[in-house]
């Protein structure tokens, strides 16, 4: 596990419409990046962007090893995974209660990449 990682936060305020639990989800994440990241892991970025028709997008992104091309949908399959393979999974449950939706776009090689899709009905600024 790597000695020291930099966090760097960019997002603005802003009010989500979301589960309680939707705290433990951004933890997961940031835990999922320490777990799984690699040795070679020394950044994690978190952002948002307000994209068109609304939809603001925030991601939680590391420079660790990512995650496999054909691994991408089966991370979110209950008991796949290195651990329970619990996390992810509960962590889109979680989200999709209030349509937020959960996604990993990284590059494989080059970090992981997840971005929580939040509908504009469901956000605002602050």
């Amino acid at each position: 596990a790597p000695t020291s990682v930099e966090i760097i936060s960019s997002v603005p305020p802003f009010l989500v419409y979301a589960d309680p639990l939707s705290v433990k989800v951004i933890y997961n994440l940031l835990e999922n990046s320490l777990r799984h990241g690699g040795s070679g892991l020394s950044r994690i970025r978190i952002a948002a962007e307000e994209r068109a028709g609304g939809e603001l997008v925030v991601s939680i992104e590391d420079d660790g090893l990512g995650v496999p091309a054909d691994q991408k949908e089966l991370i979110f399959r209950h008991g796949f995974g290195k651990n329970t393979g619990l996390g992810l999974t509960l962590s889109r449950e979680i989200l999709s209660v209030t349509d937020i939706h959960l996604i990993e776009t990284g590059v494989p090689g080059t970090g992981a990449r997840f971005e929580l899709h939040i509908p504009p009905q469901s956000w605002r600024k602050n």
